[in-house]
């Protein structure tokens, strides 16, 4: 069972390592880029929270940092240039055998969504653009979250205005009878506009009377006993 971050905090660094990469922790030998390192940091603020231990090696070895200075930097860089809105983190450089392991403490956010920003070049115009991306933490994994997904994420603070009236209706008896139901789906299903649809089916998320659910980037929602 993966412990919460919180949990882990309070543990030594070698029962933190024992662990293992989860939900909750990543380990990382090296950081070079603020860009990368900040994929990891919006994952784990838009999810449950978790600890980077930057120093170890996948395989759990403690590899240390060379630079303290150069690390920090590195973090403090990722998280003002490459993450929007600036989540809270804390930092703590651990000595282990004349070994330098830096954490990086990133709670849940109350503030979600945090993107993260990137520049790319774009295919077409070959000019640099800034890309805007929602990530969540998966098992051992940063993913993308898809639109339902940050839809959600955006709601999560606004008041919930929940009606129950013809469309609520359908879409009920629609998931009565078939397992799940996509956004795109009940649009066309009700006749309304997608936005319209998202926030009908967000509410009733809200509300504990449906869930969403994800497969790759793809979500669709349907009732709680599937």
């Amino acid at each position: 069972m993966s412990l919460t971050w919180s949990q882990l905090e309070d543990m030594p660094l070698l029962d933190i390592i024992g662990q293992g990469e989860t939900r909750h922790t990543e380990f990382k030998r090296l950081v070079h880029s603020p860009v990368k390192i900040a994929k990891s940091i919006v994952a784990f603020a838009n999810t449950e929270g978790g600890i980077i231990l930057i120093g170890v090696d996948d395989d759990k070895r403690i590899t240390g940092i060379h630079s303290e200075k150069e690390m920090l930097e590195i973090v403090h860089d990722a998280v003002k240039l490459h993450v929007e809105p600036v989540p809270h983190i804390e930092t703590e450089v651990i000595e282990y055998k004349k070994r330098l392991v830096l954490m990086v403490i990133v709670p849940e956010s109350s503030d979600k969504p945090h993107y993260h920003i990137s520049t790319e070049r774009d295919n077409d115009t070959l000019k640099k653009v800034n890309r805007k991306k929602v990530y969540l933490r998966e098992e051992s994994h940063n993913k993308v979250a898809s639109p339902d997904r940050v839809f959600l994420m955006k709601s999560a603070g606004d008041p919930l205005k929940l009606s129950f009236g013809a469309n609520e209706k359908m879409l009920l008896g629609y998931l009565a009878d078939n397992t799940s139901i996509t956004a795109q789906e009940f649009s066309s299903l009700a006749g309304i506009p997608l936005q319209k649809a998202m926030q009908t089916l967000v509410a009733l998320v809200r509300s504990g009377a449906i869930k969403l659910c994800n497969e790759g980037q793809k979500s669709y929602y349907c009732l709680h006993n599937f």
